[in-house]
């Protein structure tokens, strides 16, 4: 009778074992995905990775930007912030306002592609060169963030990108580096003034969005966030202004309620951290005189990415 018997069992149980192993490993699969993305070879933890609302592309990113000259832009207000860079002599400027609804721009300046990013949840501007090790690539909204950041994905092999980290933290390009393009958020009217012959970012975009409103403008009236962060430190209030830079492997903030306090220019290790007290904008500049790259943003949003963080006044 065992004889008999013995082989069915073991017939029963090896099914059992494989439909398991399948049903694991279907589960898995699914796991890994978010917003129809295929998130493999993680640079970052998966439970970090939130899903922001909007689905994939459900924030349309700016393809085929037009641009106006500085004279003709009647839309844009001295106060207003920009986003702005300068490459050859050519100088374009990326009004917040517009950004807000798009969060991506994918240009070409001086025959160089880049992308304009911004999140509004950081309050984070950042321009990169749009090639990669020779390749050049468009970017999309995700509709993910990490750290409450948004992660952009390049529409050649869907990977995502971290824009704070500045690298590709999904997919097939997983672990490959930006490179960041010099910018300034500076109110119109300095951008202007530094540049007269610039063009401006036009509200003909392709989409009906009323530009004169912020979506997020009740979020930036209170400290609370939206989404978890990895790492918090309430040293500052999480939406108190600095600016982040790297230098020799450090990282620095600079909050603008410390810069504020006296009007002389500070300086760090050769660097000048100009803030502008009556428009509220900071520039940092190296030793010759050129603008060094850096970002303004939200406090909780830099010290969430750079936890080893140095705070430059210490008070």
């Amino acid at each position: 009778m065992y004889s008999v018997t013995r082989k069915p069992i073991l017939a029963r149980l090896s099914a059992l074992v494989l439909g398991i192993f399948i049903y694991t490993n279907t589960l898995s699969q699914k796991q890994l995905q978010k917003n129809g993305f295929n998130l493999s070879d993680l640079t970052i933890s998966f439970s970090e990775i939130k899903q922001g609302g909007p689905p994939k592309d459900g924030i349309p990113a700016i393809n085929h930007p037009r641009f106006e000259s500085a004279s003709n832009a009647t839309f844009i207000k001295p106060n207003d912030l920009i986003i702005g860079v300068e490459i050859n002599g050519i100088a374009k400027a990326y009004p917040i306002k517009i950004l807000n609804w798009h969060e991506i721009v994918n240009d070409e300046i001086s025959t160089r592609p880049v992308v304009i990013t911004y999140c509004a949840l950081c309050r984070s501007g950042l321009v990169f060169n749009a090639c990669v090790k020779g390749r050049a690539y468009t970017f999309g909204v995700s509709g993910l963030l990490y750290n409450s950041d948004v992660l952009l994905y390049d529409r050649e092999t869907q990977s995502l990108w971290s824009q704070l980290i500045g690298a590709s933290v999904a997919g097939t390009n997983s672990g490959k580096a930006l490179e960041v393009i010099t910018s300034q958020m500076v109110t119109w009217a300095e951008w202007k003034e530094q540049y007269p012959k610039t063009l401006v970012l036009s509200t003909e975009t392709g989409y009906v969005r009323n530009y004169d409103h912020s979506p997020y403008s009740a979020y930036g009236l209170t400290d609370q966030l939206m989404f978890p962060v990895e790492h918090e430190n309430h040293v500052l209030l999480n939406k108190q202004l600095v600016v982040g830079i790297e230098l020799d492997g450090e990282y620095i903030a600079f909050p603008f309620s410390r810069l504020r306090k006296k009007n002389a220019d500070k300086v760090y290790k050769g660097l000048t951290v100009q803030f502008d007290k009556k428009r509220q904008t900071v520039v940092v500049f190296n030793q010759v005189g050129d603008v060094y790259p850096s970002v303004t943003l939200y406090w909780f949003a830099w010290y969430a990415i750079h936890p080893d963080t140095k705070i430059f006044p210490a008070k």
